[in-house]
This record gives structure tokens, sequence and C-alpha cells, in this order.
């Protein structure tokens, strides 16, 4: 049993520098390491390391904006986060939501409400286009024989229930609704997320990939208009289009993981069944 442990400390010693070396990663000075005969062959390494930014160069820095633009650019909007969250005055109880969306949209909410017969048409325009992705989506499952999309929409439209029972947001203010709308017959809706931007993402997500380019870019320029056109009514909060982006591309994932799952165990049935 020694000689077994023994050896596994010899060979760990000798492997890992081997692939610290592939890696260009530099090991610790020989005195900062204790080796110890344990069963595990492990390598403890022991206090004494300098911490890690004190090795960055310059060229360092600039070879991280360059090739890593995308976290630097989070590290901007880390402070601006904490600018507003130190800045920013609270909405008082008694006061309208705020909501930036609604302020970039004043004039087309004052035309829509100055023309009902302008409003009535978009609506159901936006009501063909959900129409749309209602279709794209079950054709992709009972004609294809793919159901992830139906899946996906599945579980968004569940989770947007919950979410909007468990809280009722408020109908913001100016709210122009429409018998034509979607929920047809002006019903009551769930304000968060936004099923509608969600069930567009969905259903373009599938698109890419089937490589359906054109039909996708479609349905994306159709959500952008579909989204400005719903702040314009107050239909939703900007947060409700945001979160509902957000949604598509989570419930698509998770659609896509229970797929793999479902796919993985009914191979292993057949492999059982076959021996």
């Amino acid at each position: 049993m020694k000689n077994s442990a023994a050896a596994a400390v010899t060979t760990t010693a000798t492997t890992v520098p081997t692939l610290y070396k592939r890696k260009n990663i530099k090991l610790p000075p020989v005195d900062m390491v204790n080796k110890t005969g344990n069963s595990n062959g492990v390598l403890h390494c022991v206090s004494g390391f300098d911490p890690s930014f004190l090795k960055w160069t310059v060229h360092d820095v600039v070879n991280v904006a360059k090739r890593h633009w995308l976290p630097c650019f989070f590290a901007l909007g880390l402070l601006f986060f904490m600018g507003v969250e130190y800045t920013l005055r609270m909405v008082p109880a008694s006061s309208p939501p705020f909501d930036l969306g609604f302020v970039a949209t004043h004039r087309l909410h004052q035309l829509l409400s100055s023309s009902p017969a302008l409003n009535t048409l978009l609506a159901a325009l936006n009501t063909v286009f959900v129409g749309m992705q209602t279709a794209y989506i079950m054709w992709t499952w009972l004609i294809e024989g793919r159901p992830r999309a139906t899946i996906s929409a599945l579980f968004m439209f569940t989770c947007r229930g919950i979410l909007g029972f468990s809280t009722q947001l408020p109908v913001p203010e100016g709210f122009l609704g429409s018998g034509v709308d979607f929920p047809v017959g002006n019903v009551s809706f769930f304000l968060f997320f936004s099923g509608h931007v969600a069930g567009s993402v969905i259903a373009s997500l599938d698109m890419r990939r089937m490589e359906r380019w054109e039909l996708a870019w479609t349905f994306d320029v159709l959500n952008v208009l579909q989204a400005v056109r719903l702040l314009g009514t107050r239909g939703h909060y900007t947060i409700d289009l945001a979160a509902g982006v957000g949604a598509g591309f989570l419930f698509d994932s998770l659609a896509g993981k229970y797929e793999e799952r479902k796919r993985k165990e009914a191979i292993t049935t057949a492999k059982e069944a076959f021996i």
C-alpha cells in the first residue's frame, strides 16, 4: 500500500510540471510545495503565492481590452449601475411608474390616442403577427415533427401565468386597448413578462436552427415593431418587453435540454432492451 502511494506521488510529481509546461503556466517555487504521501497522491501547495494581478503587464491589460471587449463593456456597465443605484430617486407610491420607453414613444402615444382607427389597424396587424408565431410553432411540431419550439412555448406561457398571477402590476396610465388586439376582446392580461415578444423570439431561434435566415430576420423586425407599438399603446412596460426577450432564450434553452435528456433516456432504454 505504501509503495502504491509513493508511486502515485512520484507519478504526480513528474506529470504535473509537464501539464503546466504545455499550458505555459509557471509552477510555484519548490519550497512552496509540500509533497505528501497520502493515498490520493496530491501535491499540496502552501501559502506564499503572489496575487495574480501583481503579475499583470501593460500588454496583458491591452490584450484583455482587445480580445475580451464584452466583459470590459460589462465592467463599465457595473460602474453605470453603481452610479444609478446611489443617485436615482425612488418613485413615490402615489405617483405612476416611470418608464423610459413611455417617454421615448410619447409622440406615438399621442398619435394613436387621436386616431382610434390607426390604433385598431395596428392592433389587428399585431394579432395577425401573434397568429403567425403560433402557426409556425405548431407547424414545427405537427408537420415537421420537431417539438422543441412547442415545448418552449408551453414552458414560457406556464411561467408567465405564474409570475403574472403572483405580482399583478397596475395597468399603465393612458392604456389604449382595442377589441381586435391579442388577447382578442380587450380582456384582462398579464403584464409581466411579454408573451408577444417571448413567442416571437422562440420562433426566431427555431428558424435560425433550421437556417431559415430570411424568415428569422423578418420575425425579428416585426418583433421590434411590435415592441414599439406595445410601448406606444402603453400595453406593456419596458421591463416586460426586455424580460420577454430573455424568457424566449431561456425557455428555448430549457426545452433543448429537456429534449436531449429524453433522447438519452430513450437510447439507454433501447440498449437495455437489446441486452
